[in-house]
């Protein structure tokens, strides 16, 4: 029976392509075909009680849609908040009953979208030409509906796509442009799904060739293809018109038997080109990566309708097939594809093409040092240099990044047009509901005191585990551990086993990452088989007594507090059935422990780590280099981490334990080192827990600016992707960004650094700079006292104390800045970004008082003393410039001590004049007046020449300023085409 209701607005909203019109006259006028329809607003508010009607689902679909849509041309009111959705209801013409029905069906999303920085572009992908022309976009939705998208998720993906391709050049556009853009999302959150998406509406729209770049190694390529195959080209595609009930017309097709998710691939009903759409030809496989010849030419030759008219003209283009391709970061992979295309040259000037990197920052960057290219020509690494050549024989080509790690993508030069820099657009994905990162491990500006925390209200507690042994081998951790991975294994059999559905737990895996070296991994792999067969989980009472004790202290209390409508055991003796079940699966095989460390496709091959295609994958996974990039270890629920790294972004992607936990969030653990070497020869440690806390301020900080540059201003974006001000920040010194090869093009913007020694080096030359900078100290000199002080600093290493004799003088911090400012430099660029951060510290002035000028004074006649202008006499200090026209480090490291605890930076020393002048909220600074002459040639009757003399100094910000926030260091990139932009040698 028709359900007249649901066809009337189901056609009514489907004309609604340009937003929300009035609804009743349209409803009336599709009722003439439904005579005896009731379209009273009672009944429709009456059907919207039901959640499963399929006239509340159409309703709610429709309503996310629009409380989603961005830049939308018929709203006031900014995406998902109360005043869109009256905006959307003021539009239809609903009253305030059918408001508060359809409000309560479809509830307004309050969550955040993702932030765009853009170039100014040309619009064309209007939503009435993707609705003309899509095909595969809805056939990809529908596939994420199955698998249980909700409405939000749709919609936020929808936008963020559409981001994407609105900012790419019109496929059928007779200029040439090519457009290049980043997108950043978090570890293992859904950057796939926002690639697919954007491929879906790309080739609807007419883009013919498509070059996804998935990864080093056939593991990721081989997963980011079947994720295509299986939600986007479907089964048609895939057979080609093959009949699947004749097995010799198969040969040479994937999935088709060796596949349990093949039912579930997308089926558009038929081959697309005879649904009145096109067909995708494959030019790669799940089992075969590019192959030069075997599908290379013919596979990229494209039939024109129209051989008089270009390609990309619309007669042509939407009459043709697409070609989409995954292919390895790999030279010999690339190196065949460019020589295909290069031998059908005369076409790919017409050929509109997407090229799409995924882990953008991983290969693709040029890692090469600008100090050693010849003649400013670039001299770029393997992958670089085939990423740029597919460009220069694709002039139609776009280039879009992937990344949750962007740092080195924003480092590249702007300038360089053959490169990857996103100079058109940069998409901060938002968090997607269910993920969990590093926010979930971590209880960042939690009001709750460390002593009043609890497995409720705390992320840490629940799933932190510290490692505190800087031991290199600590098998107690390592033995718990291993309990709780099969203590977590039996939980997920019990769930299953009392009604939980068990697709989430069909693999159940736990990562060993300690150590770099393929020696260290085999000895770790050998450690853990002996203490697994040692465990007793089957065959001992004391076995069964340790998961008992870990069971009750452990996972019970935190899965009572995070998952309390879960199936739980009330006791160990309730689990315990499951332990001997979870054993068997992680024995499966012979052996529990699996070694992920190999260079080659083969060595994976050989791991049985499909996760796609092994019906349970329940192993131990010692490596982890090899799986941190883009690769999803499925099923992660413990992980065991020790491994060091100076690199923020290299850190970020060995987080494995990031992602989407359905239905095991509670069960998740993260063993971490509290106290590790850097390296084997390092005496101090490192908090890994802690760079992990840091990377994940660095990360808010990144989108919190890309936020706050999001906005436009007269319909126009405040600043562009090469104008944006510092993104990147640190806030742990020994931890990077980058690696350095990827940091040439990066300069520092600001170094925030509160008790931290200050001392810029790069003074001026000419006799005239150097007397402008005297004269700028000369009215704090004046406030000199005239009666020296002098205090004592005590070296217990070797037992010895040093006295610093000097005169002081207090000034406010508006008098220093009065100098600094004006100061004069050989190289402005080292000082700048301290000099950014004391100007902030203007912007607080609740945390700074004063600052304690302080030089040194000789009380013996051997060393030289001479006035300035009239100063009290002033220690002069002999100083030679080393290399490139600095100073070396000026400051005594006597001294400092002395100035550092003024600043409150250390704690309280044993010298009573320090401590007099020790103060909150007060800075200190040293001055050494230095020369470079002899002093005879320049002090005349006790007086020196202003113009010879260096005023260099070193200061220490007080500690108090910590408060101000500043991440302490922040990066931008360098534009070469700008000619006083310095290359920062980030090795120093």
């Amino acid at each position: 029976m028709t359900d007249a209701l649901l066809e009337i607005h189901t056609a009514v909203l489907g004309g609604m392509t340009r937003g929300p019109k009035p609804f009743a006259r349209r409803a009336e006028t599709e009722a003439e075909d439904f005579p005896l329809a009731d379209l009273a607003d009672y009944t429709f508010s009456q059907r919207l009680t039901d959640e499963s009607d399929a006239l509340t689902v159409l309703w709610e679909r429709k309503l996310t849609s629009w409380d989603f849509e961005e830049r939308a041309a018929w709203a006031t009111a900014p995406p998902r908040t109360d005043e869109r959705r009256a905006e959307i209801y003021g539009h239809l013409g609903f009253e305030d009953g059918l408001r508060k029905a359809l409000t309560t069906a479809a509830v307004i999303s309050k969550k955040p979208g993702h932030t765009t920085i853009s170039a100014e572009f040309t619009p064309w992908y209007t939503r009435e030409r993707a609705e003309a022309r899509a095909f595969y976009w809805p056939a990809y939705e529908k596939r994420l509906r199955a698998k249980g998208w909700n409405s939000e998720a749709i919609a936020g993906l929808d936008e963020a796509s559409r981001a994407v391709v609105e900012r790419l050049t019109d496929p059928e556009q007779v200029a040439r442009r090519q457009a290049r853009g980043l997108v950043v999302g978090y570890v293992q959150s859904g950057k796939t799904a926002n690639f697919t998406g954007v491929t879906a509406k790309a080739i609807d729209s007419g883009y013919r060739l498509v070059i996804i770049l998935g990864g080093t190694l056939n593991l990721l390529r081989k997963q980011t293809q079947r994720r295509l195959d299986m939600e986007l080209i479907g089964q048609e595609n895939i057979l080609r018109g093959a009949d699947p009930e004749d097995l010799d017309s198969l040969i040479g097709i994937d999935y088709i038997g060796d596949d349990e998710e093949w039912p579930q691939f997308v089926s558009h009903g038929g081959r697309p080109s005879v649904l009145s759409a096109f067909d995708i030809e494959r030019l790669t496989t799940r089992d075969r990566d590019y192959q030069s010849l075997l599908q290379g030419i013919r596979g990229i030759e494209f039939e024109k309708r129209e051989r008089g008219l270009p390609l990309y003209d619309p007669r042509n283009l939407h009459h043709s097939d697409a070609r989409v391709m995954i292919v390895k970061k790999n030279k010999s992979v690339l190196d065949k594809l460019i020589k295909d295309l290069k031998q059908i040259q005369n076409l790919l000037g017409e050929l509109p093409a997407l090229i799409i990197d995924d882990e953008s920052d991983q290969a693709s960057v040029n890692t090469t040092d600008p100090k050693k290219w010849e003649s400013d020509r670039p001299k770029r690494t393997a992958i670089n240099s085939r990423i740029a050549q597919l460009l220069t024989l694709l002039p139609r080509s776009q280039y879009v990044g992937y990344t949750a790690t962007p740092f080195a993508n924003v480092f590249i030069d702007p300038s360089d047009s053959e490169d990857i820099f996103p100079r058109d657009f940069l998409i901060s994905l938002p968090r997607p509901e269910g993920y969990m990162g590093v926010q979930d491990f971590h209880d960042l500006d939690s009001p709750i005191p460390d002593d009043e925390r609890t497995y409720a209200n705390s992320r840490a507690k629940s799933h932190v585990r510290g490692i505190y042994s800087p031991d290199e081998i600590d098998d107690k951790s390592m033995q718990e551990a291993m309990d709780n991975f099969v203590l977590t294994g039996a939980m997920k059999l019990y769930r299953a086993a009392h009604g939980v559905p068990d697709g989430p737990y069909r693999h159940h895996t736990m990562l060993v990452h300690e150590s770099v070296r393929k020696d260290d991994h085999a000895e770790l792999a050998l450690r853990l088989k002996t203490m697994w067969h040692q465990a007793g989980y089957t065959t001992n009472s004391t076995g069964h007594a340790r998961l008992a004790d870990l069971f009750r202290r452990d996972i019970r209390p935190v899965s009572q507090a995070r998952a309390a409508g879960q199936p739980a055991p009330a006791s160990y003796d309730e689990l315990r059935p499951y332990i001997s079940q979870t054993c068997s699966r992680i024995r499966l095989g012979g052996n529990p422990v699996v070694i992920v460390n190999g260079d080659s496709d083969r060595y994976f091959d050989q791991l049985e780590l499909d996760f796609d295609r092994q019906p349970h994958v329940w192993k131990i996974l010692v490596g982890g280099t090899k799986l941190s990039r883009g690769f999803t270890v499925e099923g992660l629920t413990i992980t065991y981490y020790r491994r060091t790294t100076q690199q923020a972004d290299t850190l970020m992607q060995m987080g494995r334990w990031f992602g989407f936990r359905p239905g095991y969030q509670d069960l998740v653990r993260l063993y971490i080192s509290r106290a590790e070497k850097l390296t084997k020869a390092s005496k101090s440690t490192v908090d890994l827990y802690e760079a992990f806390e840091a990377i994940c301020l660095d990360e808010e900080t990144f989108r919190d600016q890309l936020a706050q540059y999001a906005e436009l201003v007269d319909g126009k974006p405040l600043v562009t992707p090469r104008e944006i001000p510092p993104l990147v920040s640190q806030h742990l010194p020994w931890l990077k960004p980058s690696s350095r090869t990827k940091m040439y093009n990066a300069q520092i913007e600001e170094i925030a650094a509160p008790g931290r020694i200050i001392g810029p080096t790069a003074h001026p030359l000419s006799s005239v700079d150097l007397a402008h900078n005297t004269e700028q100290w000369l009215p704090l000199l004046e406030r000199l006292s005239t009666t020296p002080d002098t205090f004592t600093t005590h070296d217990e290493a070797h037992g010895k104390d040093y006295r610093l004799t000097a005169l002081t003088a207090s000034v406010s911090h508006a008098e220093l800045m009065g100098v600094l400012e004006k100061l004069r430099w050989w190289n402005a660029a080292p000082f700048l970004p301290h000099l950014r951060f004391l100007r902030e510290i203007s912007n607080s002035p609740h945390l700074i008082d004063d600052w304690l000028l302080i030089t040194p004074h000789y009380t013996t006649g051997r060393d030289v003393s001479a006035s300035v202008r009239g100063s009290v006499p002033l220690a002069l200090s002999k100083r030679e410039r080393r290399r490139v026209q600095i100073f070396g480090y000026i400051s005594d490291p006597k001294h400092r001590t002395t100035v550092r605890r003024i600043a409150r930076a250390i704690p309280p020393t044993t010298d009573p004049v320090t401590e007099r002048f020790s103060r909150d909220r007060r800075g200190a600074i040293l001055l050494y007046p230095v020369i470079e002459d002899d002093p005879a040639t320049i002090v005349r009757n006790g007086e020196v020449d202003p113009g010879k003399v260096a005023m260099v100094f070193a200061l220490v910000a007080p500690a108090s300023t910590a408060a101000a926030g500043r991440p302490p260091i922040s990066f931008s990139a360098i534009d070469k085409s700008r000619s006083d932009a310095p290359i920062v040698d980030t090795s120093n």
